[in-house]
C-alpha cells in the first residue's frame, strides 16, 4: 500500500503526491479445513487478538520464481557452506540499491521476486526486486528494490532472506472469520504491516 493523492486539473495536468511510508497488506483464506485444522486457526486468532504478530509472506511466491516449487531453497554458497535462502546485506548503495553476499554462484532473481532485509526478529523490511539480477561467481549480487529501504532504521549489519521473505504483520481487528460449519470449515482474515523498533 502506497499512500498517494492525485489531482486532475484543467489543461490535462495531473499532480500526484506520495506521503508516508509504504506498507504491506494481506488477505489470507483457507477452505475445506478439518475440525482439527479449524481449531488451530481458532487458537491462532486468540493469540493474534492478544497482541500476537505474524511473519506475513506471499504464500504463492515463497521463494524466487526461478526456484519455485514445493522444495525450500537449498544448495551451496559460492564461498562454501550450505545455502537455505539466508544471505548477508553486504552494503547499501542507496535506498533502492543493495548489495547482497553469501549466495550460490549464478543465483537468479527476477523482477517481482521478494527480498526481506532483517535487522532483528521483529524489525524487517519486505521489498520487490525491480530488475533482473544474477549472483556472480563469488555469490554477490546488486539488487534494485522497490520500495526504498528506510536508511534510518536499516543499517549494517543486517541479514537478507529469499525463503519465505516476510514482514511483521498484525491481524486487522474484526477481520477473522471462521464459520462453524461441519464437516468442512473455511477461514479468512486480513493483516497489515506493523512497524516495530
Amino acid at each position: 500500500m502506497r499512500i498517494r493523492d492525485t489531482n486532475r486539473m484543467e489543461g490535462r495536468r495531473t499532480e500526484t503526491a506520495y506521503s508516508g511510508t509504504p506498507y504491506w497488506i494481506a488477505s489470507y483464506s483457507a477452505s475445506k479445513l478439518t475440525t482439527a485444522e479449524a481449531a488451530l486457526f481458532d487458537a491462532f486468532n486468540m493469540d493474534a487478538n492478544d497482541g500476537g504478530v505474524i511473519a506475513g509472506y506471499d504464500a504463492h511466491r515463497p521463494r524466487p520464481i526461478a526456484y519455485q516449487g514445493s522444495n525450500p531453497l537449498s544448495g551451496v554458497k559460492a564461498g562454501g557452506g550450505a545455502f537455505n535462502g539466508d544471505a548477508v546485506l553486504q552494503s547499501i548503495t542507496d535506498g533502492n540499491t543493495i548489495v547482497v553476499s553469501g549466495l550460490p554462484a549464478g543465483f537468479k532473481l527476477a523482477r517481482g521476486d521478494y527480498v526481506e532485509v532483517r535487522k532483528s526478529t521483529f524489525v524487517r523490511s519486505l521489498h520487490r526486486i525491480s530488475q533482473v539480477a544474477t549472483a556472480d561467481a563469488t555469490g554477490i549480487v546488486t539488487l534494485k528494490i522497490r520500495f526504498g529501504l528506510d536508511l534510518q532504521v536499516f543499517t549494517l549489519p543486517c541479514t537478507v532472506h529469499f525463503e519465505k521473505p516476510s514482514c511483521i504483520m498484525e491481524m486487522d481487528a474484526g477481520s477473522f472469520s471462521l464459520p462453524k460449519t461441519w464437516p468442512n470449515y473455511n477461514v479468512q482474515f486480513t493483516a497489515t504491516e506493523l512497524f516495530l523498533l
